[in-house]
């Protein structure tokens, strides 16, 4: 029987995968649990569609994440920080920070897109690099600048 996966599911595929399993696996489980559904003719046609339309809004989507990771790159955000009189940080510099200070330049990101490089070693004011996941397979370096507040 021909199914329509209509989540992901371990071992069977992903969400909109046309995929073949026995009458018994598809009657018994896996449409009465809201799994997939019958691929009628009709289911396929909406299928496809549905389809073409994502395909449209992913391509929108990537086009938007390679623009904002250009702009990224040549961009230098600053993070303040309350230091001693050496320049030693008080705690650390962290991802939340980082994404307020780029959410206040105009970038739409949440903290756990955010990966900074050598976080550990962060205690000093100074620059340093970050990475950012834009879209899937989409990611942008970027540095930043610790300063004291």
């Amino acid at each position: 029987m021909e199914i329509i996966l209509l989540q992901d599911y371990p071992g069977l595929g992903h969400k909109n995968d046309l995929i073949k399993v026995r009458d018994g696996y598809a009657r018994n489980y896996l449409i009465p649990k809201g799994i997939a559904k019958v691929a009628t003719e009709q289911a396929k046609k909406v299928l496809a569609e549905n389809l073409k339309q994502q395909a449209h809004k992913e391509a929108k989507l990537r086009q938007i994440a390679e623009e904002n990771a250009k702009k990224l790159a040549n961009m230098v955000i600053k993070v303040g920080a309350k230091t001693s009189s050496t320049g030693k940080i008080f705690g650390s510099v962290n991802t939340i920070q980082l994404a307020d200070a780029l959410n206040k330049n105009g970038f739409q990101i949440d903290r756990k897109q955010i990966t900074i490089y050598d976080a550990e070693n962060i205690k000093e004011v100074g620059t340093y690099k970050a990475k950012v996941k834009l879209y899937r397979d989409i990611t942008a370096d970027f540095t930043f600048e610790v300063y004291s507040e």
